[in-house]
């Protein structure tokens, strides 16, 4: 028996339809056509009604699992490809769908209203004819079988936990949804080392509620006695450094022992080797690998989306596309300090209560990077990130 229906109030996007206003009403007025104004349409609404209205009722199923054409199918986003997601049921069924159109519509900061990683339901509905499945995934192979996948319509998603997030032309960009850790990977050379960006990736693991877990790659190229004060700074604020090297298999097997039976989201610039981490972690995923310019010392894009990847040795990984640069989705002024938790001890002694410690006086903060007390470094990826939140 179903659960009981209820009726909610949403928001839409505007203009989602067609005006009912036409653009051609004088066109029928013409000295040559004889028209009269007294026979224009009368009764047309100045306020939208219907589909260009912003706000809606809409019927919410009481239990997700029944839907009005029969019982619906619970399954995990593998990947996203422009308007199609990849879903894998429970069951293990793999299925093509579309996005429902009324989570399309809704109002939201979202820029897509399905991510990867997201618990979704969905319908499925018969393939239609001479549909192509979506494409082989990287990690099958290019000589893997292809079998066309049924096909569905998401109609819902659940409440996401565990989200990796940034701000992307002023819209929400949810790079993965529902993991549980994130593996922040940096090439100590080839890209070269940027500390600023660990920084801000451990503020956006802790907005989105991720353990960050620090990963430097290509530990053959560099000098490991060079690395340890970096690697101390962030041992004592708690996040787990792991140095490795994907060429020589230094530090894999400590970076798989911490993949191990948990959901885990790679995510780094471009080249610094997330997939061949990926390769060397888990044989035979063969993903495919670039190498990094020689002009300009800036990775190739060789992921070009978000998947999702089941390991052999229990939990799940995901492979993000790298970035240029990570801007907090958000995120005020004041809630930046709370990302850097060796401030907490100074906040209280400082002069002002809502102290932004950047300009004012009696700052204990910047008293204490002054002594040393906090990383002089820290500080300054602070007043980045805050700057931007500020803008």
């Amino acid at each position: 028996m179903s659960g009981k229906k209820k009726k909610v109030r949403v928001d839409f996007k505007k203009n989602r339809a067609k005006p009912p206003r036409g653009n051609d009403l004088t066109r029928a007025f013409g000295d040559d056509t004889g028209g009269a104004v007294e026979d224009a349409a009368t009764g047309e609404r100045v306020r939208a009604k219907g589909d260009l209205s912003r706000r809606r009722t809409v019927v919410e199923p009481g239990d997700p699992a029944e839907g009005d054409a029969g019982p619906l199918v619970r399954g995990r986003v593998l990947r996203v490809h422009g308007l199609a997601s990849v879903v894998e049921a429970d069951d293990g069924t793999v299925y093509r769908c579309a996005v429902r159109r009324l989570l399309k519509t809704l109002a939201t900061d979202e820029r897509n209203a399905v991510a990867t990683g997201d618990v979704v339901w969905l319908r499925p509905v018969p393939a239609s004819g001479g549909r192509q499945p979506p494409d082989t995934p990287p990690h099958q192979g290019a000589d893997a079988p292809r079998s066309p996948d049924p096909e569905g319509l998401i109609t819902r998603v659940e409440p996401r936990h565990g989200v990796l997030t940034r701000e992307s032309r002023r819209r929400e960009h949810v790079l993965v949804a529902n993991v549980d850790q994130l593996v922040i990977v940096i090439s100590l050379v080839e890209p070269d080392l940027k500390p600023h960006l660990i920084d801000r990736y451990l503020a956006a693991a802790q907005q989105g509620g991720l353990n960050p877990i620090l990963c430097l790659n290509k530990a053959d190229l560099a000098d490991p006695v060079a690395l340890q004060p970096l690697v101390g700074a962030y041992s004592q604020l708690g996040i787990p450094a792991v140095l490795t090297s994907a060429r020589t298999g230094v530090g894999v097997g400590r970076l798989r022992e911490l993949l191990r039976g948990r959901a885990t989201v790679f995510s780094g610039q471009s080249g610094v080797g997330k997939s061949s981490l990926l390769n060397a972690i888990e044989p035979g995923l063969a993903l495919a690998v670039k190498s990094v310019s020689e002009v300009n010392q800036k990775g190739r894009h060789t992921t070009t989306y978000a998947q999702l990847i089941k390991l052999a040795s229990g939990g799940w990984v995901v492979d993000t596309p790298g970035v240029r640069q990570l801007a907090l989705w958000d995120t005020q002024p004041g809630e930046v300090e709370g990302f850097f938790g060796e401030f907490r001890p100074f906040v209280p002694l400082c002069g002002f209560p809502d102290c932004t410690h950047t300009h004012e006086g009696g700052c204990a903060v910047k008293d204490a990077v002054a002594r040393r007390r906090v990383s002089a470094r820290r500080y300054h990826s602070y007043l980045g990130i805050i700057r931007g939140a500020a803008e």
